[in-house]
């Protein structure tokens, strides 16, 4: 059988299909901002911002300059509602982001049980006993955990 429109079961879902069917507008906004806010320009942009008004503000430029006086009251509650308002922003993308990681773990389990029944099948029209494999690769994931605890055993003869 070919993956062809006669059987479209055969394809594999993509993840980016998936991720574009769950992806709003507000979600893009979101991921926008939060883009745009973990990078130097922001940071940049951010320190001439309360550079020029704490000048202003300290009356560099006069009396007449001057709107949020010492102890910059406006530019407290500013930076407050801004720092809400990215915080939220960070949270909506890590919630997308924990939404992607689902629908790639769902998909990672998909193709490993597809590639776990074609090759049970293709073993079996090889002749090859599925019961031996299997022992087989629980002493590798055996052999394999104890490396990553440190607890492996040298090989014998060496």
């Amino acid at each position: 059988m070919s993956s062809s429109p006669k059987h479209p079961a055969l394809r594999i879902t993509n993840e980016e299909d998936v991720l574009a069917q769950l992806r709003g507008t507000q979600d893009r906004i979101a991921d926008a901002i939060t883009a745009w806010a973990g990078t130097m320009g922001f940071v940049y942009l951010h320190a001439l911002w309360f550079a020029v008004w704490i000048v202003c503000n300290e009356g560099v430029f006069g009396k007449g300059a001057i709107w949020d006086p010492f102890p910059f009251g406006l530019l407290t509650m500013i930076v407050s509602l801004e720092a809400i308002f990215l915080s939220t922003f960070v949270m909506v993308s890590q919630n997308r982001q924990a939404a992607r990681e689902n629908v790639r773990a769902d998909l990672d389990f998909e193709t490993n049980v597809r590639s776990e029944v074609w090759s049970i099948h293709m073993g079996r029209a090889l002749g090859i006993d599925p019961v031996e494999v299997e022992r087989r690769v629980q002493e590798l994931l055996a052999e394999n955990r104890a490396r990553m605890n440190g607890t492996a055993q040298p090989p014998k003869g060496t």
